[in-house]
């Protein structure tokens, strides 16, 4: 299979670092010197890292040692887990964190639970969180206490500067080693201090594809290692509760995903990446294609994960409001921990006037969504009030048609069939107005 085609990237920070990172330089970090010992073993995730709200839709609740099955007659019935979380990447910085209140209000005050950034992968000084970068998103997440902050991370510097296969296996066996353990834990000390321990980790996103330094395919066994090596570091920081997300792009890519996945003791989330594309595939391949979506949810099951989409959106195939209905609908069938939509142009809707009839699909789906407690039904066992109103129910406007392709033809005007070839020429057909002779005729008085 074809290797996919890089999506745009200008509104990554990666293009944006000026305005969050230091200017100084990191300092030179030693080699690792010879007879160094193996990384550490990994360290399995505290519980306290899943909190049961976001279990996998039908995953049964832990219960204490002993308990009988079943529950004893007129036991009250457990309340539904709340809905799964989605929001959007929206910007990298402070534009990002503020245009959350706007894309919730125009969504009909739809609750946006992820903020959903990234940090710049030009330098390891950033890559350990410049001075003031996170500290906007942090606030956002501390505010309400089931917000969710999804961070990605990557695993090099010069992340996005299409470094070649020799350099990318040379910096993995270095990072599989231990040189760079230090960066990752500046990087886990800095989140625990700015109270956002229980932040997604987006570790190494897309590493089955070419685009970044930190991608697996030049030594698979290598980037393991490597992943673990970076878990294991950050778990040993005091009060982190970290969740790290395992998030290949869909389909084969460069290598197969599977081939780089690092194990279930330091992956605490399965997510996919998941654009429109390529051109022409129907979403029905996209979900059959090998190491597509399908396979992703098997493959999570299997190692009894939940799935997350931290990106999708639109792509190669332009406004295709099908796409965006069957993928909405994909992920409220298989009850991903979030979802983040991609919103700048192509691949969005809220920030993008590209799409439009991908757009009203979008809003007319979500309008209005809530996560609120509230909401959930009541106790069994205690009665409904009888509502003296019926409770407001918010709208969207309907899914425009799709546009005619078909050029309108000017009154008094007729054809002139002149055949395929000569109209492919000329870019169409051509008319003769009916009212030619008098039009000339009146301009000789």
């Amino acid at each position: 299979m074809a290797v996919r085609e890089s999506r745009i990237r200008s509104r990554r920070p990666a293009c944006a670092v000026a305005a969050v990172a230091a200017a100084a330089l990191v300092a030179a970090v030693p080699t690792v010197a010879a007879g160094e010992t193996a990384p550490p073993a990994p360290v399995p995730a505290p519980s306290a890292s899943a909190p049961p709200a976001e279990k996998p839709a039908g995953e049964p609740a832990g219960k204490p040692a002993g308990e009988p099955a079943g529950k004893p007659a007129g036991t009250p019935a457990e309340k539904p887990a709340v809905p799964p979380a989605f929001g959007a990447y929206l910007d990298y910085g402070a534009r990002g964190v503020a245009r959350m209140d706007e894309l919730s209000r125009w969504l009909g005050d739809a609750e946006l639970r992820v903020g959903h950034t990234y940090l710049p992968g030009d330098r390891w000084s950033n890559i350990e969180g410049a001075p003031g970068f996170l500290d906007v998103w942090a606030d956002w997440r501390t505010r309400k206490a089931d917000r969710m902050l999804v961070l990605n991370v990557p695993m090099m510097e010069r992340n996005e500067e299409h470094v070649g296969d020799d350099e990318v296996r040379a910096l993995l066996s270095q990072g599989a080693a231990g040189r760079f353990d230090q960066h990752f834990r500046a990087l886990a000390e800095h989140l625990v201090a700015l109270k956002v321990p229980d932040t997604v980790l987006v570790l190494g996103w897309e590493m089955n594809g070419t685009t970044y330094t930190h991608r697996c395919g030049p030594d698979p066994e290598a980037w393991k290692t490597y992943w673990n090596r970076i878990v294991t570091t950050m778990r040993s920081v005091p009060g982190q509760k970290f969740r790290f997300d395992f998030a290949p792009s869909r389909g084969r890519d460069a290598v197969p995903w599977t081939q780089c996945y690092p194990g279930d003791a330091t992956v605490d989330i399965i997510g996919m990446d998941s654009y429109d594309q390529p051109r022409g595939m129907p979403f029905d391949e996209q979900v059959k294609e090998p190491y597509g979506l399908q396979a992703h949810v098997d493959f999570a099951k299997a190692h009894g994960k939940p799935v997350s989409y931290p990106e999708w959106g639109l792509f190669r195939n332009g406004d295709n409001a099908a796409y965006m209905r069957r993928m909405l609908a994909w992920m409220d069938e298989h009850k991903p921990v979030y979802n983040t939509v991609t919103d700048y142009c192509p691949h969005g809707v809220f920030q993008c006037d590209d799409n439009p009839r991908s757009t009203a699909v979008y809003r007319s789906v979500l309008f209005g969504r809530t996560d609120d407690p509230a909401a959930e039904p009541a106790d069994p066992q205690t009665p409904e009030p009888t509502p003296t109103t019926p409770p407001a129910t918010p709208t969207a406007p309907p899914v425009p048609p799709v546009p005619s392709t078909t050029p309108a033809r000017p009154a008094d005007c007729s054809p002139l069939e002149l055949g395929d070839w000569v109209e492919h020429w000329l870019g169409g057909k051509l008319c003769l107005r009916l009212d030619w002779y008098a039009r000339n005729n009146a301009s000789d008085k």
